[in-house]
């Protein structure tokens, strides 16, 4: 029988009614209470993380996540995460950095509605979570919701309400799980030996184009931070009135000391920079990384990464950004229909 471990991290799966709104609560052996048909089928441990609302999640909660799941990795066959859904995202996304090649599952799931409530969808949810970790063939860092599995770089919260919280951004389901039936659609190569990663560099600073953004705080953000994430308009592109702002600050550092990623607003099909001459203009002006089809929660976490490992080259920050690390970003130029 297998053996998993539980991670609690709070979130609305734990939480209760109180006068203040919804609390997390629970502990990891109150969730598995309601789902007792699970000890007939694995043997389950718990423990827990923190107890917060996911709003308050941050890199230090991720290493405590990673420190326990290292810590713990040859007890069991499997990690579980609860985990609020506001920032599930984000956390998937720092631990397929933060823990790569793993043979076993890393899994992350939570409910929209409180596991206490008569109606919820968070017994589904852990359920489906076990049946998928029980499967010899599932590995590395996933999130399990709504009857779906998605690559931990792929997934983004799409609802704030409805039980189908979570979509796979231009990247299919890894697997759907039906009447505790995995029915997969892709199977992950078998990892080696894994690798757990503790040092993010958190001075990571995402910028918002509006047709009004002013350039006034630019060269404030680059004396604050190491990594510029700019989400430009359609397919990336920065208006006339920032970018000699951008161009100067970018310029005044040495290309490794601040790193400016340029991505798009829009959800699906990524950026495309050089297609129109607003971004064109930046060839040769600027050194940026472009994050294609990546999603958000996986550029802003993959450039903490990067960042942690103190690069001594421009080059070797440019080719550790474009390299594939549990489906994040596909490989190849795309090809714009005509």
């Amino acid at each position: 029988m297998k053996k998993f471990l539980t991670l609690t991290t709070g979130g609305t799966i734990a939480s209760k009614e109180s006068k203040q709104g919804l609390l997390p609560a629970l502990g990891g052996d109150e969730l598995l209470s309601y789902i007792p048909d699970i000890a007939g089928l694995c043997t389950v441990d718990t423990m827990e993380i923190c107890n917060i609302d996911s709003t308050n999640m941050n890199y230090g909660y991720w290493s405590k996540l990673v420190r326990c799941i290292q810590e713990n990795y040859d007890r069991y066959d499997g990690f579980l995460i609860a985990h609020g859904t506001d920032t599930l995202a984000y956390t998937a996304a720092a631990m397929s950095y933060m823990i790569q090649n793993s043979r076993k599952p890393v899994i992350l799931t939570g409910a929209q509605k409180p596991i206490s409530f008569e109606s919820t969808d968070a017994m589904m949810n852990l359920r489906d979570s076990f049946h998928y970790m029980l499967q010899d063939d599932t590995n590395g860092v996933q999130v399990v919701f709504g009857q779906r599995a998605i690559a931990g770089t792929r997934a983004k919260k799409m609802n704030t309400l409805s039980y189908q919280a979570f979509s796979s951004i231009n990247f299919p389901d890894l697997a759907v799980i039906r009447n505790s039936q995995v029915i997969r659609y892709i199977t992950a190569p078998r990892a080696g030996e894994a690798e757990f990663d503790l040092n993010l560099n958190s001075k990571v600073f995402l910028l918002k184009l509006t047709p009004c953004s002013s350039p006034e705080l630019i060269e404030e953000i680059y004396r604050l931070y190491d990594v510029i994430i700019i989400e430009g308009f359609g397919v990336g592109g920065i208006p006339d009135q920032l970018l000699d702002t951008f161009c100067k600050c970018q310029n005044s550092y040495q290309p490794q000391e601040k790193v400016l990623v340029i991505t798009t607003q829009v959800m699906s099909e990524g950026s495309h920079i050089s297609v129109y001459e607003v971004g064109k203009r930046l060839e040769g002006k600027i050194r940026y990384l472009e994050a294609k089809d990546m999603n958000l929660e996986a550029v802003v976490t993959k450039s903490m990464w990067i960042m942690g490992k103190k690069l001594s080259t421009w080059e070797e920050i440019e080719a550790l950004f474009y390299r594939t690390i549990n489906y994040d970003i596909l490989a190849g130029p795309v090809v714009l229909p005509t």
